[in-house]
């Protein structure tokens, strides 16, 4: 079995907030110093840095990615973060979600559904819509059911889930039918194994935790460690 480090929630240079020298080059390099395997792209909503990915980046397995001409061994995984914005049972919920697309080809279908169904992709690298996160996450499994979602920084109070100003009590009531295929949830820096623990739904999920860089000094500050008989999406 392959021990594979990864850190799968970080952002781009067109995120609000977000170092300029988050490009690919630079996550690459610093994955590699950090010891990370397997890297998130960020961002692929942002038309500019999903352009710089098509350029940039060759599938060397199914759903993993590398720089081009370089042989840095650093694996990049194709993913963005959605934040919904929207009214539901008399409040309004702020809720992010995380997306895995297994290629470009899906990203640039998902990316054209957000568009029209009105999501400004060019507003930030962390895009804000009006769209609920059930609707999220329809859009992305309808297009491929291999996409992952998951859900961010779940205990973040006003930015999440389980968030106490802003989000619900339980997957099934933010995600409804399409709970079954939230498989997984991350925790970032808002909560600990403990914490986890005591919750019943996440029994039979897995519980991930990763760094939301902004900056490459700050990836891997959280991680989490898969063990796997291949490297690929799948």
């Amino acid at each position: 079995m392959l021990k594979v480090v990864a850190d799968l929630q970080i952002h781009s240079r067109f995120a609000r907030a977000v170092s300029p020298r988050m490009t690919l080059p630079v996550i690459s390099e610093w994955a590699r110093k950090k010891g990370i395997d397997l890297v998130a792209t960020g961002d692929w909503t942002h038309p500019i840095w999903y352009r710089e990915l098509v350029n940039n980046l060759e599938e060397v397995s199914p759903g993993l990615y590398k720089l081009k001409d370089s042989e840095d061994s650093t694996r990049f995984l194709l993913s963005t973060e959605v934040s919904s914005i929207y009214s539901q049972g008399g409040k309004v919920r702020r809720v992010h979600t995380l997306i895995f697309a297994p290629s470009l080809g899906v990203v640039e279908k998902i990316n054209k559904e957000l568009s029209l169904r009105g999501a400004n992709l060019m507003s930030d690298g962390r895009p804000i819509v009006g769209l609920s996160a059930r609707a999220v996450a329809e859009i992305a499994l309808s297009i491929d059911p291999q996409c992952l979602i998951i859900p961010a920084h779940a205990w973040t109070p006003h930015f999440s889930l389980y968030g106490s100003m802003s989000g619900f009590d339980s997957i099934e009531e933010c995600f409804g039918d399409l709970s079954k295929n939230i498989f997984a949830v991350e925790t970032g820096l808002s909560s600990d194994p403990a914490m986890n623990w005591r919750i019943e739904e996440l029994a039979n999920r897995s519980i991930v935790s990763f760094s939301d860089a902004h900056s490459p000094e700050k990836l891997g500050r959280e991680a989490t460690v898969f063990e796997l008989a291949k490297l690929d999406f799948e």
